[in-house]
């Protein structure tokens, strides 16, 4: 059985919620959809399970979506806890996807908002005369992000 759904939300937990805020939103367009968050006490450690919780942040709306498509939602912890290096390969959720004019570009935009390259941008051939130009990125703390353009345009 399949339940009805609809897609709603990623979380993305930050370091510095308001500085991953503001990566997102110049340079990817997102728009934030009030209200900010800060829930704290009882019930969000009821629901997280984790003693003395305390969240803040904001979700931002994804480009290309209108009014009611899937945001973004960056929250800072307390207590936080220290992340592993980003990896491509390691399981569970991988990275963030945008499709962008030209990845060239789009990857200079990274780099000069704070993010790094994780590899280089290569095209790859799709078998039915399509191709996607692609490339790895990560934003200012280290999340992956995947910079792609289909051609003929694609998903």
């Amino acid at each position: 059985m399949s339940l009805e759904a609809r897609y709603v939300h990623t979380n993305l937990v930050a370091r510095d919620w308001r500085k991953l805020a503001h990566f997102y939103r110049e340079v990817f367009g997102c728009t934030p959809v009030p209200p900010e968050r800060d829930f704290h006490g009882g019930p969000l450690e009821a629901l997280t399970n984790i003693p003395g919780a305390r969240l803040r942040g904001m979700h931002l709306r994804l480009p290309g979506h209108g009014d009611r498509g899937p945001t973004l939602e960056i929250f800072e912890y307390a207590p936080g806890r220290k992340k592993a290096a980003p990896a491509l390969n390691r399981q569970g959720y991988g990275h963030i996807a945008f499709a962008v004019a030209d990845v060239a570009s789009a990857r200079e935009a990274v780099l000069e908002a704070g993010g790094r390259a994780l590899g280089r941008i290569i095209t790859l051939a799709l078998g039915d005369e399509a191709t996607i130009t692609v490339c790895y990125m990560t934003d200012p703390e280290g999340n992956i992000v995947e910079l792609q353009t289909w051609s003929p345009p694609g998903p």
